[in-house]
């Protein structure tokens, strides 16, 4: 388990439906070390606070494997396509136990959730469900919050340093919160697994157990629920 590319990006602009908005999915690759603290890495920014960063997603990390998946992508692509900081080699979702600690460089860095997909992938991409793509796929990366800051570089191995014992991954969490919505005994399990989920989404699987089932048109079109045009 590797490091391949560490990667960083400041904010910039998208386009998506008429309009414009602030992002940071664009990252560039870093050739030398890597500063990584408590809100992830120096010199890298998020646009939109609320979803993405915090010290539950300082860093986002994404699978290195995936690549030759995109047929869109280029075989000589040389930065990040999915807005990832650390891309690895040797971490897919389905190993990344939620929990796990992992030595990374000098620093130490806990899985914490699957990144959920949202239209910025598409926008960024130009391809209208890239969201959906990614999230139909599983190929989504995850987070991780930095339990010992340090640095990182391209190259540096990723060692495993524990491992919680329940076993449920980045992979599970993210097939029942987002593929198989109604699979209420996995939804169960996940709830009575103690501090594996963020409350948000803790809450989000109260409401299904209960028959409420939210619309994903806000996160995967960018557009407000009910709104059908351009289907």
């Amino acid at each position: 388990m590797r490091v391949l590319t560490v990667s960083v990006g400041t904010v910039n602009t998208l386009r998506w439906n008429g309009r414009t908005m602030p992002s940071a999915i664009a990252k560039v690759p870093v050739a030398g070390p890597v500063e990584v603290g408590g809100s992830g890495l120096v010199g890298d920014r998020q646009a939109d606070r609320k979803n993405h960063g915090g010290p539950d997603k300082a860093v986002l990390l994404y699978p290195g494997e995936h690549y030759r998946a995109w047929d869109h992508l280029p075989d000589d692509a040389d930065r990040p396509a999915f807005g990832e900081n650390l891309t690895l080699h040797g971490v897919l979702e389905s190993d990344a136990v939620i929990g796990a600690v992992y030595l990374v460089g000098t620093a130490m860095l806990q899985v914490t959730q699957p990144r959920r997909p949202c239209y910025k992938l598409a926008a960024h991409h130009g391809i209208r469900d890239m969201a959906v793509r990614v999230q139909d796929t599983g190929r989504t990366g995850f987070y991780a919050r930095v339990l010992r800051s340090g640095q990182v570089r391209g190259g540096d191995v990723v060692e495993a340093v524990s491992v919680p014992e329940h076993g449920i991954t980045a992979a599970d969490v993210h097939r029942v919160l987002n593929v198989e919505r109604d699979d209420l005994p996995a939804a169960r399990r996940l709830l009575a697994t103690p501090g594996l989920l963020p409350e948000s989404w803790a809450a989000l699987l109260r409401r299904r157990l209960d028959g409420r089932l939210e619309d994903e048109s806000r996160r995967l079109h960018g557009r407000a629920p009910r709104d059908t045009s351009g289907e």
